[in-house]
């Protein structure tokens, strides 16, 4: 190995995108060196937001269904109760499997791990600083900046940890809150208070904007609202936050909407109006790097800095936050780092709101391919005409296909329903390969399946489809 300081790549951050692109580096035959502040591999995604944030969303979709809908298939259950401190500890137990399979591939690809808070303190030259106040400097002479993002603390509403929350806490409650406020209506929010609706709390979604989830198609977002509000969710759009105080161990919450002011009490405020980059303290200001006014890298095309050698990816750079996302960057990243040609397609990104039903898309929204593409073509298909959501008593939802008037090339794909996460893959595909929607329409799907709606859907558009 030669000198046990030096090497051909140092990543920092060992989230989704700093783990891929170490992985891919050490592929493609570079020494490679992640340094990472906690013990622990697999950044926000693993630890504190992706896996543990969908572990507890199936597991509260099971306790809503046991509670709720098994009666409909025929199932007898009573007695059933909640046992939150099990679904936690399951729930950790997932992440802990995942965060030693990251530690397992970086033993299997020769990947040194440098715990430690990371700082480039020149051009080649990044000192790792340890728990303990120890320092180590390693040096490579590429350095790849992966260290992701944290939650934006409102100034008015700064997190105490205990009743105004990020979604770090939110994941960790130890008993269901009899009323939880949610300021934001993004994914985050919507989820987290899926989760915490299921298990019996009285939420209520806060937005300043006059719709929830701004960046996804408007019709498929204006469905989804009104299904979680039947499931109990409350929405106060148009709304802003104004400041929050803690009286008896309650929060008050003042907002605004239009002329009417209102002091709202709950007992627990997750605060979820979106992620800053973690770029502060990594030293690089001071190296000449640059960043927007909000903390953002800027990067060329090969993902490489203003300064020769630095390069960064994933949330620190700006565009969809997403742990895809950044894998995709990691793995161009060390690609075009080993001379190959790495790519990121980012229309092809697609993108999941993991409530139920679930809302996934890829591609442009409505709004945007009008506003690119002038003329249109929209197909729809509902999951109430389809066998096999029928079966599955998951008839909520549909699918609709974009495509261009003139080329019929697909645009956008947007799906909600069950298992839309699992769905929107074909959507992914279809526009990687700049597929027609007649393409998709041709394509033979298994009979009875959910994603026979996206072959309708894709029918549809060419105003054809057989079963609506």
């Amino acid at each position: 190995m030669g000198d046990n300081n030096h090497f051909d790549l140092i990543v920092i951050g060992a989230g989704p995108g700093g783990y891929v692109a170490a992985i891919r580096a050490a592929q493609l035959g570079m020494n490679v060196a992640c340094v990472e502040k906690d013990d622990s591999l697999g950044g926000t995604c693993l630890n504190v937001g992706c896996i543990p944030s969908k572990a507890l969303l199936d597991s509260s979709e099971l306790y809503q269904q046991a509670t709720t809908h098994f009666s409909h298939h025929g199932i007898k259950a009573s007695g059933v109760e909640l046992d939150l401190k099990a679904m936690m500890a399951r729930k950790d137990g997932v992440v802990t499997s995942l965060t030693r399979g990251v530690a397992g591939l970086f033993k299997k690809n020769k990947i040194q791990h440098v715990v430690g808070m990371g700082r480039v303190s020149g051009v080649g030259s990044v000192e790792v600083t340890g728990d303990d106040g120890s320092k180590r400097t390693v040096t490579a002479s590429k350095i790849l900046v992966a260290t992701g993002s944290a939650p934006i603390e409102l100034k008015s509403i700064p997190f105490d940890g205990k009743h105004i929350v990020s979604s770090t806490e939110a994941l960790t409650f130890t008993q269901v809150p009899k009323k939880l406020l949610v300021i934001g209506a993004g994914a985050i929010g919507l989820e987290l208070g899926s989760v915490w609706s299921r298990l019996g709390s009285e939420v209520v979604v806060i937005e300043f904007l006059d719709r929830i989830l701004p960046l996804m198609d408007r019709e498929m977002t204006t469905a989804l609202q009104r299904s979680l509000v039947k499931q109990g969710i409350t929405f106060r759009l148009n709304t802003g936050a104004q400041g929050a105080t803690i009286e008896g161990g309650r929060v008050k919450l003042s907002w605004k909407s239009g002329e009417t002011t209102k002091v709202e009490e709950a007992d627990k405020l997750l605060v979820a109006i979106g992620r800053r980059p973690y770029t502060q303290s990594l030293g690089l200001r001071e190296i000449g790097v640059a960043m927007d006014g909000r903390g953002f890298i800027t990067v060329n095309s090969h993902f490489e800095t203003n300064v020769s050698g630095i390069y960064a990816i994933g949330d620190v750079i700006g565009g969809a936050m997403l742990a895809h996302k950044a894998e995709e960057e990691g793995s161009a990243c060390a690609e075009l780092l080993a001379g190959k040609a790495g790519h990121v397609n980012y229309l092809a990104v697609p993108n999941v709101v993991y409530t139920f039903p679930e809302l996934a898309s890829v591609g442009l929204t409505e709004e945007e391919a009008k506003t690119k593409h002038g003329e249109i073509r929209v197909g729809k298909f509902p999951f109430t005409a389809n066998g096999r959501a029928r079966a599955m008593d998951a008839t909520e939802g549909m699918v609709k296909i974009i495509g261009d008037a003139q080329t019929d090339r697909l645009l956008g794909m947007h799906i909600l329903g069950a298992r839309a996460s699992d769905l929107i893959a074909e959507g992914a595909v279809a526009i990687e390969f700049a597929s027609s929607c007649e393409d998709i329409a041709r394509s033979v799907h298994a009979h009875p399946t959910l994603p026979e709606a996206i072959k309708e859907a894709a029918l549809a558009v060419d105003k054809r489809a057989i079963h609506f």
